[in-house]
């Protein structure tokens, strides 16, 4: 009996062993296959981690980071709120006039993008956002004949004989954007004095 408890509690061990060779095997192969998840890189053999490379990275610019994501995730809120849809169609039409001016340098939007350190998936985000905090505040920023025609006097400016339509547009296009520019700042200050904002990390 005492042979047959031995030779059981041998197995025992040798299975343990064995379930701790194949666990230490398998961990090994993981940790090279998913090495990029926690070694940045190395220097000489001597690792860096990618939390380092976080954590400097936070250091240099979290706070304005973090501040970017709650600005937008309170538009994204807001917007919501208001029952404003972005359409995939303005989206796309965005996207074609950005690829069209980096293709004018020389670059695709994909090159574009990655000099940035940006995947397309962000850039629509970036996009949609910006559409979502113009049609909140599309009432606000209406440009008038009158307000054109103030700026092309209080400036002096002539417009070129036949372009004057076009010259119009570009003025009534800048004044417009000053006025985004204006109420956006206002709005988005409002947003967050109001908003309920919790932060767990000082930068």
């Amino acid at each position: 009996m005492n042979n047959y408890i031995k030779s059981v509690f041998s197995k025992k061990i040798i299975n343990f062993r064995s379930f701790l060779v194949l666990a230490a095997v398998i961990i090994a192969v993981l940790g090279y296959m998913y090495k990029g998840l926690f070694i940045a890189a190395t220097v000489n053999g001597s690792p860096i981690s990618r939390l380092s490379v976080i954590s400097m990275l936070e250091k240099q610019s979290g706070k304005a980071v973090l501040d970017n994501l709650i600005t937008e995730k309170l538009i994204n809120g807001e917007a919501k709120r208001k029952g404003i849809f972005v359409p995939q169609e303005e989206i796309d039409a965005v996207l074609k006039d950005i690829e069209g001016q980096v293709k004018t340098q020389g670059q695709t939007l994909d090159q574009a993008l990655s000099m940035r350190n940006m995947t397309k998936d962000d850039l629509i985000k970036q996009v949609t956002t910006q559409k979502e905090l113009e049609k909140i505040l599309s009432d606000k920023v209406q440009v008038a004949d009158a307000d054109i025609d103030k700026f092309i006097t209080d400036n002096k400016l002539t417009p070129p004989k036949g372009q004057e339509a076009d010259f119009r547009k570009n003025v009534q296009n800048q004044l417009r954007q000053q006025k985004f520019s204006a109420e956006a700042n206002t709005f988005i200050t409002d947003l967050r004095g109001k908003a309920s904002i919790g932060r767990f990390v000082s930068y």
